[in-house]
């Protein structure tokens, strides 16, 4: 019987890693989370960049980190499964779990090929995308992650325990990204 046990040092790896990327995303990433129920006004980088002169056009959406693209009620439709709302951009239902972290795209560039590297060592499968200025899809038997990056902004979508395989979950994935607005 296949086990998807890590070792210890592995495992001690994969979490340093892990939260590494975090810990640098956090740090990359715009103060985007305020209040306002994720709507981020561009409009005080329009007048900025219109008051010296720039282009009002020029960087303003690359460093706005996108709000969850997603309802509960989507997220179900998607994986043809109930899922609850658990906060964060975190869907689930006691099993299966969906969450989407959104960032800058200048942020997502900057942990990209990092992000990709670690996705070949954990994942059975890894494809790049043809959609957004970069992306990759990494699935195996139990989880799954894809990262999207696009003029929006950067999606990195993890899923776990949806019972479907590889192929279930390549699919899973696949639908989900194509739900992301464009």
């Amino acid at each position: 019987m296949a086990s998807d046990a890590l070792t210890p040092a592995r495992t001690i790896r994969t979490r340093r890693a892990r939260l590494a990327l975090l810990l640098l995303l956090a740090l990359l990433a715009p103060a985007g989370c305020d209040s306002g129920g994720g709507i981020v006004d561009a409009g005080s980088a329009d007048t900025a960049a219109g008051e010296d002169g720039g282009d009002p056009d020029a960087g303003a959406v690359d460093d706005v980190r996108p709000p969850c693209p997603f309802t509960a009620a989507q997220v179900s439709e998607l994986v043809d499964r109930k899922l609850r709302d658990e906060g964060n951009c975190s869907f689930g239902d006691g099993i299966a779990q969906l969450a989407v972290t959104t960032a800058s795209a200048t942020a997502g560039k900057a942990t990209y090929d990092y992000q990709h590297d670690q996705a070949g060592q954990q994942y059975e499968k890894v494809v790049d995308l043809d959609r957004g200025e970069q992306g990759y899809l990494a699935v195996k038997d139990v989880r799954g992650e894809a990262v999207l990056i696009d003029g929006k902004g950067t999606y990195t979508v993890a899923i776990s325990s949806f019972g479907g395989g590889t192929a279930g979950n390549e699919q899973i994935l696949r639908r989900t990204l194509d739900a992301i607005p464009a």
